[in-house]
């Protein structure tokens, strides 16, 4: 069991107040990869935006910052409002405006919203509406409307005073459409009287508004049915290709679709046409991105997205989870068990919930409790908690009565205290909670923080950014502090390999190692 203290951190506190140096006025530090300080910075607020833009507001006036953090462009009378790569909206009293990353003011802040794309901007004054093109670099007026938006694709969706909607950036920029909605990045869906189509990007047609029913899949493909016809689509930036067509039905049942021929379940569809056609089915449901396939035989098959069988039709189960290490969680009888891919009782169906393999161990339900066996169907972890995660890299999160946990494979708890939450982040590390503090873990479990923190993110290997009664600072991996709880905000400018601290104060409190305190303190027991 890893051992927790809050040592380091009362020990780094009484440095800070014990030795203290006189810093300079300057509100910035500019510290390099190692925290040596290399310079201090004029007052102001620095913004690090994207990944090598950098901004500073300071006296109502905004400049754009080269890598040594001087000034190489200067909007006067302008405040940072938000950043919509590769934008920068500005606003000036309640009115807005626009720069380009490069430090180029391409709409002076009069208007009163601006919407953004890659290439365009959208400005609205009043109920009139101004577009901006990067292309052209001019302005220009599209015209009042009830409201205008900028599509995903890049076109320019506005909807007229009589509840009609136009596309003015397109060759018929007077022509009116019924509705028009963009699910995708590439099309637009169009409503006319005659029917529902798909636009492109460029405004025109690529499918003809002659469709009865039109419905979004997923990515650019399209389930549409027209007459007796089905069709699946493939709607690209250019075209609209048709992947697959059918006068039989073609129906989403349980959120999967499915083809019927002669009235009888025939065929598992994908987006772009047949993923399964075999005769005598009966059902189908998902189960995450498988299928569990039922069979009027009374066998179950579990189907992957591939289309292949993972585990063969069997009547050993009526339902079957996704797999790991060779073992399927199943519904056998009244119960749960494992089966492999053949079908083949792997674990008796004793439970009453089972989960994944994973790490050679499963977590499995009896009754309101969760335990976890292994392989030979040894139950190596008590029915001890209420919720369970798998196993990785060795470590399990656990929760019971109201409180998380860490866990081995043996059981043990890695955490001395319990806490109101614990989540794995996507680099592997734990995140403590608890009392609205955080802390953190390594992979491994090892505690590097209590949850003490009103803020705690890993930037960087052995550079942990935290933040407590509202000052900033930063950690080692193993809890030292390599800036004080001192600043009023930290920013790691990764591009440039530096990090830059400002305080408002002229007490700059000094970082010191552990062994250089300990000699401090015997020199002053000397004394």
């Amino acid at each position: 069991m890893h051992k927790i203290h809050l040592f380091k951190f009362f020990i780094a506190l009484l440095l800070f107040v014990m030795f203290a140096r006189e810093g300079s006025t300057q509100t910035w530090e500019v510290f390099d990869s190692n925290f040596h300080l290399e310079k201090k910075l004029s007052k102001g607020e620095i913004f690090l935006l994207g990944n090598s833009l950098r901004i500073n507001v300071w006296n109502n006036d905004l400049s754009f910052l080269d890598s040594k953090y001087e000034p190489f462009t200067v909007i006067e009378d302008a405040s940072l409002y938000q950043f919509l790569e590769p934008w920068i909206i500005i606003k000036n009293n309640d009115k807005f405006g626009a720069l380009h990353e490069y430090g180029e003011q391409v709409l002076p802040a009069i208007y009163d919203e601006i919407d953004t794309y890659y290439t365009l901007l959208l400005a609205r004054k009043g109920e009139e509406y101004f577009v901006y093109d990067r292309g052209k670099r001019s302005t220009f007026s599209i015209g009042n409307f009830a409201s205008a938006r900028i599509a995903r694709n890049g076109q320019v969706i506005a909807q007229n005073s009589d509840g009609s909607f136009i596309l003015p950036l397109s060759e018929t920029p007077e022509h009116k459409y019924v509705s028009l909605t963009d699910p995708t990045d590439d099309v637009i869906v169009a409503r006319e009287a005659t029917g529902l189509g798909l636009i492109n990007m460029e405004g025109k047609y690529i499918l003809k508004p002659v469709i009865d029913e039109l419905t979004h899949l997923e990515d650019s493909y399209f389930y549409a049915k027209n007459s007796n016809e089905y069709l699946l689509i493939n709607a690209l930036s250019t075209t609209a290709d048709i992947r697959y067509n059918s006068f039989h039905r073609i129906s989403i049942e349980n959120d999967v679709m499915v083809e019927y021929i002669h009235g009888k379940l025939r065929r598992i569809m994908k987006n772009d046409g047949i993923l399964l056609d075999i005769v005598g089915m009966d059902s189908v449901r998902k189960s995450g991105d498988y299928f569990n396939v039922h069979f009027r035989d009374g066998t179950t098959g579990l189907l992957n997205k591939e289309g292949d069988w993972e585990v063969r039709p069997t009547k050993t189960a009526t339902g079957i989870l996704p797999g790991n290490e060779g073992a399927y969680g199943a519904k056998i009888g009244d119960g749960f068990g494992f089966i492999n891919a053949n079908g083949d009782t792997l674990v008796s169906p004793k439970f009453d919930q089972v989960k994944i393999f994973s790490e050679g161990m499963a977590s499995v339900k009896t009754g309101t409790k969760w335990g976890y066996i292994n392989q030979q169907n040894e139950l190596v972890i008590p029915y001890t908690y209420n919720t369970v995660g798998p196993f990785l890299q060795g470590i399990a999160i656990v929760q019971n009565d109201g409180t998380y946990n860490l866990i081995d494979k043996s059981g043990e708890s890695m955490l001395e205290t319990p806490y109101t939450r614990v989540s794995r982040m996507m680099d592997g590390y734990y995140l403590l909670e608890d009392k609205g503090l955080f802390g953190l873990a390594k992979p491994d479990g090892t505690v590097i923080s209590n949850p003490v923190y009103e803020e705690i993110r890993r930037e960087a290997k052995d550079k942990i950014l935290i933040r407590k009664d509202g000052k900033y600072g930063v950690i080692k991996e193993n809890g030292d502090f390599e800036l004080p709880l001192f600043y009023n905000a930290i920013l790691f400018d990764n591009k440039n390999d530096k990090i830059l601290a400002k305080s408002e104060t002229e007490a700059v409190p000094e970082v010191l190692s552990k062994k250089e305190l300990k000699k401090r303190m015997r020199k002053k027991k000397g004394a």
